[in-house]
């Protein structure tokens, strides 16, 4: 009876431990998710898409650490990274509206570069339109602080 009842104390205290971990990585997650955010808002993305890899490696579920990943990788100049990911922010929550816009409009810039460039002039920079307006970062939240359908926009 001791021993059975030194086992169920034992996975008793496993499944607090595993609890408390995955609660540690969500927390990290979150961690790297603010700065890389940060870091998107100073304008350095290579320091964003670090932070933002290690957010999106911890938590790969979350759409919104997917969406803000993309913002990243196409301020680095690596747009089909950002297409990767935007297409998972999509998948992971399909009522995300900053992800689907980021998505759309980055799949929009790149048939334009497509037709106005078949050989290579005229491209235009990723993070604006063909007009050489700035683009609106459509961004989001992982914990739904900010309002957009449920993840949040920022």
């Amino acid at each position: 009876m001791v021993n059975r009842a030194a086992k169920l104390a034992a996975t008793a205290v496993g499944f607090a431990l595993c609890a408390a971990l995955a609660g540690c990585a969500d927390l990290e997650a979150r961690r790297f998710y603010r700065a890389g955010t940060d870091a998107l808002d100073r304008g350095e993305s290579q320091r964003a898409v670090a932070e933002l890899e290690h957010a999106a490696a911890l938590a790969p579920e979350i759409s919104a650490i997917q969406n803000h990943l993309g913002i990243a990788y196409e301020d680095a100049g690596r747009s089909e990274d950002a297409l990767l990911a935007y297409e998972r922010a999509v998948a992971l929550d399909c009522d995300n509206r900053a992800a689907e816009s980021n998505l759309r409009e980055l799949r929009a810039r790149r048939a334009d570069d497509l037709r106005s460039s078949p050989d290579g002039d005229e491209v235009h920079d990723a993070r604006s339109s063909p007009d050489g307006d700035e683009v609106h970062d459509a961004r989001s939240s992982p914990d739904g602080d900010e309002p957009n359908t449920g993840q949040g926009a920022r």
